[in-house]
């Protein structure tokens, strides 16, 4: 009865979420190993990952894994941390055992990712183009995580004008502007311009990695002598204007 009661109890803690670390040293040459290495998981999706304590059996009372998140199992030297749908954007786990009174201890990087709801662009300010002037491309990229992992591409059909990364560090989603500058041409009249986001998550990413694309917008470029024209066009009005404002005067 009191095994059967010990085993319970075991099995309980091991479904419980764990606080990290106070003091743990991670640089010691014997410190566990988690394989992969590296974890790189869909918000949402599975994740599981094998810590080795140490070569040989540990004393089971001396070693143990810590998390923010899921579940562990303990075989022999080895734990099994077992997340069935990823909800943190921060998880975090620990190996660890205890020699000489010192915590010796093996971290495993988890990246949590999301790629955007929808990526949008627009030329800023959004008003009549006019052949030798600089305009703004404006990628609007909604709702994606992380964002220093994401880069940005702006396309004029299939040429290639830029790539911009934001200096962000945040591991929740966030919705990030990114912009461009380019002079258009007359010749530019009825290109298309569109922009990428594209998730870089590193080998341990998915393969391709996530890309979503905006649907293009088409430039219309008025010609130097159509912008002359409208000004000549418009002061003739305004000079006509007040003229018969004079005349009604008198």
């Amino acid at each position: 009865m009191f095994r059967r009661l010990i085993l319970l109890l075991v099995s309980l803690m091991s479904h419980l979420p764990v606080v990290r670390l106070s003091s743990c040293d991670a640089s010691c040459a014997a410190r566990p190993v988690f394989t992969p290495s590296r974890l790189v998981v869909k918000h949402g999706d599975p994740a599981s990952a094998i810590c080795s304590i140490c070569q040989s059996a540990c004393p089971e009372n001396l070693f143990g894994l810590e998390r923010s998140v899921g579940e562990h199992k303990t075989k022999g030297p080895t734990i099994e941390w077992k997340v069935d749908k990823m909800t943190e954007w921060s998880p975090s786990a620990v190996c660890y055992y205890n020699v000489n009174s010192q915590k010796c201890c093996g971290v495993l990087p988890v990246t949590v990712y999301k790629a955007p709801d929808n990526v949008l662009i627009s030329f800023d300010p959004n008003t009549l183009i006019f052949e030798g002037h600089q305009y703004t491309l404006r990628c609007a990229v909604h709702n994606v995580a992380p964002i220093a992992n994401l880069t940005v591409t702006f396309y004029k059909g299939k040429t290639q004008l830029g790539q911009k990364m934001s200096m962000k560090t945040q591991e929740t989603p966030v919705t990030e502007n990114y912009t461009l500058s380019t002079t258009l041409q007359r010749e530019d009249d009825g290109a298309q311009f569109w922009c990428e986001a594209k998730l870089e998550l590193g080998p341990e990413g998915p393969h391709p990695p996530p890309v979503v694309k905006s649907s293009p917008i088409t430039a219309s470029v008025r010609s130097n002598a159509v912008a002359l024209i409208s000004s000549l066009s418009l002061f003739v009005v305004v000079f006509s204007v007040l003229s018969f404002c004079k005349v009604c005067r008198v």
